[in-house]
């Protein structure tokens, strides 16, 4: 993608993210750091001084610097880091570095401090009350950041931008929402999105207003808007939700899901009509699978969630889990393997060995194709 900042951010909060730690944070709340909206300027003064949005430390008068810990919401590959100072001005970091780790299960911070942490953006400088972006050249998928500022100083938000990549171990327990952002799904295309980033009808949980959906401009003219969506992977979809919540006056009339896949071109829904304000939960015949969706609303208007439960097709489910394998970084994926069974010398030979092979022993064959193929 030319620009990697229109990547999700992983590590927001209404992705799930979380800062875990921070060394300091004596000014204004490690938190902060991920809040999806953006930093605001404060008015006023606090009992810790100028109120921020954001995270500060206090003035260093020893060597050394900051750091804050987030955990991704959604683990994935990362494309660019913003380090964003907005309305720091005299009391922003002049450098910044970022750290990366991926950690089996839910660590707790000790053990997040032993983590196997490798580089993912070196020590840069950086401007005050800017969005400093900084692309990143990585193919190793991470559930955990550090950032770190030189010496000290104040952040508003840290952006992680990259690609969803699940654990699709998670996904073979039974239906899943193939159209999920944090299930690997990813918006393509849009003809308008005026009112409303369409990266939001992807998102987790429900709606809370308006401003948390898509919604295209009045349309003037012929024609319609759309969405084209990359599924998490492969799958039959089953049940669709088109969701208008919020969405009164400007609801769209109708709506259709058309798929593509093996097969080639196929309805998924067809035109069916919708209600201002409602979850409409249309159970689905399950025709051919698919891997990619396009939701076109008649005329225009907004719609707060799509979600295309379903389940993956052997073929998709064996993409997703070499894709998530081959993206585990060694440390890691020496530890799935040896969970899995595989002995240590095996587990050594397949990860310096990949992308894997077409010739899985039955062990990883598990992993990769997932529990019953």
């Amino acid at each position: 993608m030319s620009d990697p900042t229109r990547l999700p951010d992983l590590a927001s909060r209404a992705l799930g993210g979380a800062v875990l730690a921070a060394n300091d944070e004596s000014f204004a709340a490690k938190e902060n750091l991920v809040l999806p909206h953006p930093a605001q300027a404060l008015p006023g003064f606090g009992h810790r001084g100028k109120e921020y949005d954001g995270w500060e430390t206090r003035r260093r008068r020893s060597p050394g610097s900051d750091w804050a810990i987030v955990r991704l919401g959604v683990p994935g590959i990362v494309s660019a880091v913003v380090v964003d100072t907005a309305h720091f001005t005299g009391n922003f970091p002049p450098q910044a570095s970022v750290e990366c780790a991926a950690v089996e299960g839910h660590p707790t911070v000790a053990e997040l401090e032993r983590a196997d942490w490798q580089p993912l953006l070196p020590l840069s400088d950086l401007a005050g009350d800017t969005a400093n972006t900084f692309p990143v050249d990585s193919a190793r998928r991470v559930t955990h950041v550090r950032l770190t500022i030189t010496p000290d100083g104040g952040v508003a938000r840290l952006r992680v931008h990259g690609t969803a990549v699940p654990d699709p171990r998670l996904l073979d327990a039974g239906p899943v929402d193939l159209a999920a952002l944090e299930n690997g799904a990813l918006v393509t295309g849009v003809s308008d999105a005026f009112y409303g980033r369409p990266v939001q009808l992807v998102s987790p949980g429900l709606a809370r207003s308006m401003g948390e959906g898509w919604e295209t401009r009045r349309r003037r003219g012929e024609g319609n808007d759309w969405v084209e969506l990359s599924l998490a992977c492969e799958g039959v979809v089953t049940l669709a939700e088109l969701d208008t919540s919020y969405f009164l006056g400007n609801a769209p009339g109708s709506a259709s899901l058309t798929g593509s896949g093996p097969d080639g071109e196929v309805v998924v829904l067809p035109r069916t009509r919708l209600q201002p304000d409602t979850r409409h939960r249309l159970v689905l015949d399950g025709g051919p699978a698919v891997d990619r969706v396009r939701l076109d609303v008649f005329p225009d208007g907004g719609m707060a969630r799509l979600r295309l439960w379903g389940r993956p097709t052997a073929a998709g489910r064996e993409a997703l889990g070499r894709r998530w394998f081959d993206a585990l970084p060694d440390v890691q994926a020496l530890e799935v393997l040896q969970g899995a069974g595989v002995a240590p010398a095996e587990a050594g030979r397949l990860v310096g060995a990949r992308p894997l092979g077409a010739d899985l022993t039955p062990p990883v064959a598990r992993l990769v194709q997932g529990r019953g193929r």
